[in-house]
């Protein structure tokens, strides 16, 4: 049910079986050696220089030998043992330790992946271990929870991608930092009186997570604070492992004071669109240097070219398609074609459109931690990098690109209320 992602399924027996191969628990020294891990593999050309085996095999004659020559050996302590006495003895400690890393790698893993997705269960002693209430494990395994929320309730420490932004301004994440602090303090339950504790005793205080961005071109490390929350989320009856008994009432309030935003302001917005329009109200108020219009306009007909493709490929046959709809689509499919008058690159617009996208990233993964108190929208539809900068690039210089949806006075109508819910 649902989207999927196409897969075979290979067998080690079958593999062993075709190379003539009978042992595989020396496959993952073999794949180490191959350079299918972090090791270094020029060290190992002293090996692969002083070892025979037939030279004329063509592309991959190195790794048909390589399993030839590991075949003799019963384990792979024995093989490893061998394979390090062609090298010279200053490099035969190290190289053993990065080989027996990469070979604990390959050790199968205990969860039984048959009854996750014949039967629903997920039992894994690793996440057991970790002590994660089980409604986070079970979204987890789901992918109804993003790495991001277990990075930071396990490790204490997020990693924060960088994209294709101006490398002198600050990090596009530091728009999103105060979405981020809401996470951290749901998930390390901040003290309901540290609010109002002093700064000295606040600091000592609110639990911290490690996150690592950018500085110019720098990898930075940096300590944040977890956000104090109000007093539904700290109370000793609601603890993370309780955080879905909370009113959903709540935890949507939450959710919208942190993006700044009321619900009746969002109440004329499509259901599905109300996180994005609310993660727009967010970005215009809280990003340096401030949105330009033209940029802000550029992203809402972005949005709705987005919705006008959804609803005019809907495979549903039951959906009704308004005849101005599908022809305002083929007129837009028109423009789009047409070769764009000005195609220099605005790296400012740029790194404010990665604003918005670390904004909404994590406007998702709260919505997601909060039980989704608000649609969650389709995000293959949401977002076209390229198409927002030809928008704006064009809206610069030929304001009537903002007309481009009049003939669908749905989508007209559309663009308009989010245009006004953004700006009021």
């Amino acid at each position: 049910q649902g989207p999927y992602v196409p897969a075979r399924c290979f067998w080690v027996e079958k593999f062993c079986r075709h190379f003539s191969h009978p042992n595989s628990s020396l496959l993952p020294l073999f794949a180490a050696m191959s350079g299918n891990d972090y090791v270094d593999t020029a060290a190992l050309e002293a090996f692969f220089g002083k070892v025979r085996w037939p030279r004329r095999e063509g592309k991959h004659g190195r790794l048909r030998g390589l399993l030839r020559w590991l075949a003799q050996f019963s384990e792979p302590s024995e093989a490893l043992d061998h394979v390090l006495t062609y090298l010279k003895k200053h490099q035969r400690q190290e190289m053993r330790a990065l080989l027996c890393a990469s070979m604990e790698d390959y050790t199968p893993s205990d969860v039984k992946l048959e009854d996750f997705f014949q039967n629903g269960r997920y039992e894994c002693e690793a996440a057991r271990k970790a002590g994660l209430p089980q409604w986070v494990l079970d979204a987890l395994a789901k992918g109804k929870l993003a790495p991001f929320v277990s990075d930071a309730l396990v490790l204490r420490s997020t990693f924060l991608h960088v994209q294709v932004e101006n490398m002198q301004r600050p990090s596009a994440h530091s728009t999103a930092l105060p979405i981020r602090q809401v996470i951290y303090g749901l998930l390390l339950k901040v003290p309901q009186n540290a609010g109002a504790a002093s700064p000295s005793q606040q600091a000592n205080e609110l639990p911290v997570v490690c996150e690592f961005d950018r500085l110019q071109k720098t990898l930075k490390k940096t300590f944040v604070q977890a956000a104090s929350l109000p007093t539904d989320f700290c109370d000793d009856h609601f603890p993370l492992e309780k955080l879905m008994e909370v009113p959903m009432l709540c935890r949507q309030m939450l959710l919208l004071e942190t993006l700044r935003v009321k619900m009746s302001s969002l109440e004329p917005i499509p259901s599905h669109l109300q996180l994005p329009v609310a993660v727009t109200c967010y970005w215009v108020c809280c990003s340096e240097p401030k949105v330009k219009l033209h940029q802000l306009k550029a992203l809402l007909l972005m949005i709705v070219s987005g919705e006008l493709h959804r609803i005019t490929n809907d495979p549903d046959p039951t959906v009704l398609r308004a005849e101005d709809d599908s022809i305002a689509y083929n007129e837009f499919l028109k423009w789009k074609e047409k070769k764009l008058q000005n195609e220099d690159f605005d790296l400012d617009a740029a790194h404010s459109f990665c604003q918005w996208q670390c904004s909404l990233q994590m406007a998702l993964h709260l919505n997601q931690l909060l039980g989704t108190p608000l649609s969650e929208p389709d995000l293959s539809s949401l977002y076209t990098g390229t198409l927002v900068h030809r928008l704006y690039q064009e809206l610069k210089s030929t304001p009537s690109v903002e007309n481009l949806f009049s003939l669908s006075p749905k989508m007209t109508q559309l663009y308009q209320v989010l245009l006004n819910t953004v700006e009021s």
